[in-house]
C-alpha cells in the first residue's frame, strides 16, 4: 500500500510557549494563522522554604524538547511534513532568573520565580518609609519573599528627588524584577559567586537559558535576550535600549554575565538537536508582549487584557515612553526587527481575577468547578445591589492601599449565592475599568474597544459585563492562543525567514467574537460609582501600631478593653457582696 501523501500547507512556524506551570509547543500556518497542532507538558514548582518558589531549569529545557518531539509526531499523524517548519519563536514567563555555568551547561541554582497562590496578590516591596512600591503582573502574579530585605537595603540608596531606577527602566524598585533576584543569588549562593569570579557564569531570563541551550549550549550556544525581556530586569535602559552601567553598578551586577540584547524578530541561531535540527530560532517576546503582538495591537492606543489568575493589561503607546502618574509600569512592547523602531507600552495588572472564582470554589464552596459560576450568574442576571471587593491582600493599581481587605457589601435577606457569583464577575470587570481609566489618563488616548484573551474569556457573562462596565465593545479572537501566535509571527517575519508578513494588508483576518454594551451609559456609570463606594469601605481594615504610640496593649481594642474592665468590676463587686476579704 502506498504511503499517504503529505499535506501541502505552505510555510509553517513553531512557537515555544514557556509558562509558570507548563510548557507548550504550537505550530501555525503562516499564511492563515491557523493552529495545526500542539503539545503541552506540566512543570513542577519547588517550595524549599515558605515564601520561596523555584523551578528546575533543566526540567524546563527538557519539557521544551519533549513538546517539540511530540508535536512533530502529531503533525506526522496528520500527514503534515515537518520540513515545512521554517522558524521557531519563543514566548516566556518574564523576570524568572537563571544563572548557569557556560563551560558545563549546568544551572548553578534553581530558577528563582514564584507564582502567587489564589489568596495572594501582586507583590509589593515595602520601603523603609512604610509606603508600598508596586510590582506589576505577568502571565501569573509573582512574589519571592527572599529578596524583600535586598529591596529594603537598596531603596535606602535611592535619593528621594532622583529615582534614577524608575526613570531609566520604567519600573519601581521591587522584589518582582530580575535584578534583585540576581543580587540575592550573588550574595547567598557560593557556586554562583565562584563561577562569577572565575568568569564561568552566565545570567538570563528563561528565554536566554532556552535559546543558549537550544542553539548548542556549551558548543557555541547563543547567549542573548530580546528587548522585551531585558526591559523587565531593572538593569536595562529603555531609552538607549542597552544594559545600563549605572544600574549594574547600583545592583552590583557584573555586566559580562549579561546576555546580548537583540530585537524581538531576527535569527538568533539554529536548533542544534532534535526533530527540528537546523531550523532557525528567530522570534523572542516576553509573554505579555507576545499576546499584544498576537492580538495585532500595532497602533497607538490599542490595548489587550489577558484574563487569568490576575489580569494583565498592556496599552501600546507607540514610539514614546509614557510614564504613569497612576501606578502603571512603562515597558518595551516589542521591536520587530533589527532596524525596526521600538514600541513602548503601559502595563497594569489586576491582582485578583480568576483567583476570586477559585476562592468561591475552594474557600466558600458555593461552586464545585470554576465553570459553574457562569451558570449561577446567569440564573439571576444581576448582583441585586451586592458588591464584592476582592482586596484579599490590599488594593493595588490605582489605589496602592495595603490597609484594604476584601469585603462583600450591599447584602439583604434576598441575597443568595447566585448574586454573590454575579458580583464576583462584576468585580473583575470593575477592576479592569479602573486600570483602563488610569491608562486613558496617562496616555490621553481613549480606548475605542478592548481586545481580550486568556482562560476566563470563555465566560460569556463575564465578557458581556466587561463591555457594559467599560461602555465600549470587547473583542475576543476565536483562536485563543494569542501568546504563542505572537511569538510565531515575530519568528516568521524575521529577516532571512520572511514567511509571515506583518503589513496590515497582509495580516490574516482573524474571526472575532464581539460583545457590545447592552445597557445605557448612565446605568454603567451608576454601577461603577457604587463599586467605588464599596472600594472606599474596604480601606483601613488593617492598621499598624506606630512606634510613637508606645507598646501595643490589649486595651487598644475598645470592645476587649470594655470586656476586661467590666469583668474586673463584676468580680470585685461579687467579692464585696459575698463578704469575701
Amino acid at each position: 500500500m502506498a504511503a499517504a501523501k503529505k499535506a501541502v500547507l505552505g510555510p509553517l512556524v513553531g512557537a515555544v510557549d514557556q509558562g509558570t506551570s507548563s510548557t507548550r509547543f504550537l505550530v501555525f500556518n503562516s499564511k492563515t494563522a491557523e493552529l495545526l497542532s500542539h503539545h503541552q507538558v506540566e512543570i513542577k514548582q519547588e517550595f524549599p522554604r515558605e515564601g520561596w518558589v523555584e523551578q528546575d531549569p533543566k526540567e524546563i529545557l527538557q519539557s521544551v524538547y519533549e513538546c517539540i518531539e511530540k508535536t512533530c509526531e502529531k503533525l506526522g499523524q496528520l500527514n503534515i511534513d515537518i520540513s515545512n517548519i521554517k522558524a521557531i519563536g519563543v514566548s516566556n514567563q518574564r523576570e524568572t532568573t537563571v544563572v548557569w555555568d557556560k563551560l558545563t551547561g549546568e544551572p548553578l541554582y534553581n530558577a528563582v520565580a514564584a507564582p502567587v497562590s489564589p489568596g495572594s496578590s501582586v507583590p509589593v516591596a515595602v520601603v523603609p518609609s512604610g509606603s508600598s512600591v508596586p510590582a506589576a503582573g505577568t502571565s501569573s502574579v509573582w512574589l519571592d519573599l527572599r529578596t524583600q530585605s535586598t529591596v529594603e537595603n537598596l531603596s535606602k540608596r535611592i535619593p528621594g528627588n532622583n529615582n534614577f531606577v524608575k526613570s531609566k527602566t520604567g519600573l519601581p524598585l521591587s522584589t518582582y524584577f530580575s535584578a534583585v533576584k540576581l543580587r540575592w543569588l550573588l550574595d547567598n549562593v557560593k557556586k554562583v559567586q565562584k563561577a562569577v569570579e572565575e568568569n564561568r557564569a552566565l545570567f538570563g531570563t528563561i528565554d536566554s537559558w532556552l535559546i543558549w541551550s537550544l542553539t548548542g549550549g556549551i558548543n557555541g550556544g547563543v547567549h542573548c535576550t530580546d528587548v522585551t525581556n531585558a526591559s523587565r530586569t531593572m538593569l536595562f535602559n529603555i531609552h538607549s535600549l542597552e544594559w545600563d552601567k549605572e544600574l549594574c553598578e547600583f545592583f552590583g551586577i557584573p555586566m559580562e554575565i549579561l546576555p546580548n540584547v537583540r530585537s524581538s524578530s531576527e535569527i538568533y541561531g539554529l536548533m542544534k538537536a532534535g526533530a527540528l535540527e537546523g531550523v532557525p530560532i528567530s522570534g523572542c517576546l516576553g509573554d505579555q508582549s507576545a499576546a499584544l503582538v498576537g492580538q495585532m495591537c500595532f497602533q497607538d492606543g490599542q490595548a489587550k487584557n489577558t484574563y487569568g489568575t490576575g489580569c494583565f493589561l498592556l496599552c501600546n503607546t507607540g514610539h514614546k515612553c509614557v510614564f504613569s502618574e497612576h501606578g502603571l509600569l512603562t515597558t518595551v512592547a516589542y521591536k520587530l526587527g533589527r532596524d525596526k523602531p521600538v514600541y513602548y507600552a503601559l502595563e497594569g495588572s489586576v491582582a485578583i481575577a480568576g483567583a476570586v472564582i477559585r476562592w468561591l470554589r475552594d474557600n466558600l464552596g458555593i461552586i464545585k468547578s470554576s465553570e459553574e459560576i457562569e451558570k449561577l450568574a446567569k440564573e439571576v442576571g444581576t448582583s441585586y445591589g451586592c458588591y464584592f471587593v476582592p482586596a484579599f491582600s490590599g488594593l493595588y493599581a490605582p489605589y496602592w492601599e495595603p490597609s484594604a481587605r476584601g469585603i462583600i457589601c450591599g447584602l439583604t435577606q434576598f441575597t443568595n449565592k447566585c448574586h454573590i457569583a454575579f458580583a464576583a464577575l462584576e468585580a473583575v470587570c470593575f477592576q479592569t475599568r479602573e486600570i483602563l481609566d488610569a491608562m486613558n489618563r496617562d496616555c490621553g488616548i481613549p480606548l475605542s474597544h478592548l481586545q481580550v484573551d486568556g482562560g476566563m474569556t470563555s465566560n460569556k457573562i463575564l465578557m458581556q459585563l466587561q463591555a457594559d462596565i467599560l461602555y465600549i465593545p470587547v473583542v475576543k479572537p476565536s483562536m485563543p492562543e494569542t501568546t504563542a501566535l505572537g511569538a510565531a509571527m515575530a519568528a516568521g517575519a524575521a529577516e532571512g525567514v520572511g514567511v509571515w508578513s506583518l503589513e496590515p494588508e497582509d495580516l490574516s483576518a482573524v474571526t472575532m467574537e464581539r460583545f457590545e454594551p447592552q445597557i445605557n451609559a448612565e446605568e454603567s456609570e451608576i454601577r461603577y460609582s457604587t463599586w467605588k463606594k464599596a472600594v472606599m469601605k474596604s480601606i483601613g481594615w488593617v492598621t499598624t501600631q506606630s512606634p510613637e504610640s508606645g507598646d501595643p496593649s490589649i486595651f487598644c481594642s475598645l470592645p476587649l478593653g470594655f470586656f476586661i474592665v467590666s469583668s474586673m468590676v463584676m468580680l470585685i463587686g461579687a467579692r464585696y457582696i459575698s463578704g469575701i476579704p
